[in-house]
């Protein structure tokens, strides 16, 4: 019985290291928990499409939306884990969530870090009716309002309501939120004047800022953005220390092979090395993070940090979901 018990845990072990080394034989599907078109749909295609030439298979994209994106998250840690289904996601879904959700899994014990993906600034914006023409001049406007200013989301737990609430706590000026089904229904209503302002992603408010149809103030950044050259800083603009960024990462569920997330990681860091790769990235507003955060450890230790920053004020918010 004994010998029968040590043959088949061979065997098993043999068949993992056996999948390892020919991984990745049919296709790999990433699981968005954002709808189609939005930015981290887009920085996920671009990826998926160079991945394709180191992994030898394609890469599919899966757009499973709900509840701030923790349905998709949800989808991936419950799938196999044979580096066939990744999770793609960022400060929203991969740390925000946590502290707004009753999940039914752990962020970080029930997820392996494969690589920190390139990040986006967020940019203060406001409907143009605003008489503001600086950022100085906007928060004395936004002080100055009888009730609380309105400010689009794109849902609770998202980007765009936590560089608000990050507002609020700098700022000292109490938000009116208005929740949407994403940012684009949010800008909507921006550039048609039904809300005051948004504390949004770079990459979708820019091409709006060019056309002319809503004002920018400031990127929440320590420098300037390579897209947006002429919007200056926070620390420049008189809002100093209000930095944030909406970072990506990969994940896969946890338990798969070291091997396999070692692949996953040797793909995704050759891709954001292609010139190609990074100038498409930097026409969404997107920065490179630094070399040395691109390994699967870097992107554990930054999400537990960022958990331990975000969390404290999410909860003292009292976010409520419906």
């Amino acid at each position: 019985m004994r010998k029968l018990v040590l043959a088949l845990l061979a065997m098993l072990a043999f068949t993992g290291a056996s999948s390892a080394e020919t991984y990745p034989a049919h296709p790999i599907t990433i699981v968005v928990p954002f709808a189609a078109g939005g930015p981290s749909d887009a920085m996920a295609r671009i990826l998926g499409e160079r991945m394709k030439q180191s992994l030898g298979e394609v890469l599919l994209i899966e757009n499973v939306t709900g509840a701030g994106g923790s349905i998709g998250v949800g989808r991936a840690v419950r799938a196999a884990p044979d580096g066939y289904t990744v999770s793609f996601g960022h400060l929203g879904t991969h740390v925000a969530n946590g502290a707004i959700y009753k999940l039914g899994y752990d962020l970080v014990a029930d997820l392996e870090p494969v690589v920190l993906l390139p990040s986006n600034p967020m940019i203060i914006v406001s409907k143009n009716a605003v008489p503001a023409k600086s950022l100085k001049e906007l928060l004395e406007w936004l002080k100055s309002r009888p009730a609380p200013p309105t400010a689009g989301t794109a849902g609770a737990g998202s980007g765009s309501h936590i560089a608000g609430l990050y507002f609020e706590s700098v700022s000292g000026i109490k938000l009116q939120y208005v929740p949407y089904r994403g940012t684009g229904p949010a800008l909507n209503d921006l550039v048609a004047g039904q809300i005051d302002i948004i504390v949004d992603q770079t990459s979708n408010s820019i091409n709006q800022v060019r056309a002319g149809n809503i004002r920018a103030y400031a990127v929440t950044d320590s420098k300037r953005v390579a897209n947006a050259p002429d919007v200056p800083t926070v620390d420049e603009a008189g809002l100093p220390g209000f930095h944030m960024t909406l970072w990506s990462g990969l994940w896969v569920p946890k338990g798969t092979p070291k091997e396999i997330v070692a692949k996953l990681n040797a793909a995704a860091v050759e891709a954001l090395a292609d010139p190609a790769v990074q100038k498409q990235l930097e026409n969404l507003g997107l920065q490179m993070p630094p070399k040395d955060q691109l390994t699967p450890e870097a992107l554990g230790t930054w999400q537990k940090a960022e958990i331990a920053k975000w969390w404290p004020m999410i909860k003292a918010a009292n976010v409520k979901v419906d």
